[in-house]
């Protein structure tokens, strides 16, 4: 939330602007850095962890350093993206590693958990209907990949009107994006999250995760565009109504 124009912490941030970036602070460039840098060997390390799984072993365990770099990548352009496209709001909280704290940890490490143990015990995902898992695996990594895509080209495309947080007043660089991927997604950036978030699970070959991260993320997202969009309305009238009517959110059930 902003603080007024007129407020102490306002003032105090116009008479010494170099202080959000000190340590311990919002934009503290040696908080940034030092998160950019463990995103960066954890998504190195991935890497090295899956190739060497897949070419020493025949272990379906290379599943499990996927996701972490998945994760790593998610999070630092989250990051870049914010800090490149909408300089003005990019703070430490962009790269939203804390985001959603305790249960978005919870979540991953239910997934992590959930893939060792089907590795174990099921290898060969003999679960999976009709030895369908060769397809099901296929599926999760076209729509991590897309996903990812399509959530920070969103964020790109949009620049400083995206915020991860919803805006309750309309700034003057508000403006209502209709163009490229908002021409036939209502909430791309929603969109790639969704989607990446589902199949992570698929690639982990994770049924119970899948459900689960199906539930809560369409339960998240069905109450946040509905909250969101209530707000779209109120700063840009009919226009919104009839962008409304005109483009589709591609969610199931999520903004009809």
């Amino acid at each position: 939330m902003e603080s007024p124009p007129d407020s102490p912490v306002a003032q105090s941030a116009q008479m010494h602007p170099e202080r959000a970036y000190l340590s311990g602070q919002p934009k503290s460039l040696e908080g940034i850095a030092i998160r950019s840098f463990c995103l960066g060997i954890a998504l190195a390390s991935s890497v090295v962890a899956v190739l060497l799984t897949l070419i020493l072993t025949s272990s379906p365990l290379w599943r499990l350093p996927f996701f972490i770099g998945a994760l790593s990548t998610f999070h630092f352009l989250e990051f870049w993206t914010t800090a490149k496209y909408n300089t003005p709001v990019a703070t430490i909280g962009s790269f939203l590693l804390t985001a959603n704290w305790p249960a978005y940890a919870i979540a991953h490490s239910a997934a992590l958990l959930e893939c060792l143990v089907t590795g174990v015990l099921f290898p060969n995902r003999s679960w999976a209907p009709f030895y369908s898992g060769h397809i099901i695996l296929l599926l999760g990594f076209i729509l991590v990949f897309v996903g990812q895509f399509v959530r920070s080209a969103a964020m790109v495309q949009a620049g400083q009107s995206f915020n991860h947080t919803i805006q309750h007043r309309k700034k003057d660089t508000h403006v209502l994006v209709t163009t490229g991927l908002y021409s036939f997604l209502r909430h791309p950036a929603y969109f790639g999250f969704f989607y990446w978030g589902v199949g992570t699970q698929m690639v982990l070959g994770n049924p119970i995760c899948f459900v689960a991260y199906t539930i809560v993320l369409w339960q998240f997202f069905s109450k946040r565009v509905k909250h969101e969009e209530a707000l779209l309305v109120r700063f840009f009238g009919d226009d919104y109504v009839q962008y409304k009517k005109r483009v589709g959110t591609l969610m199931p059930f999520v903004g009809n």
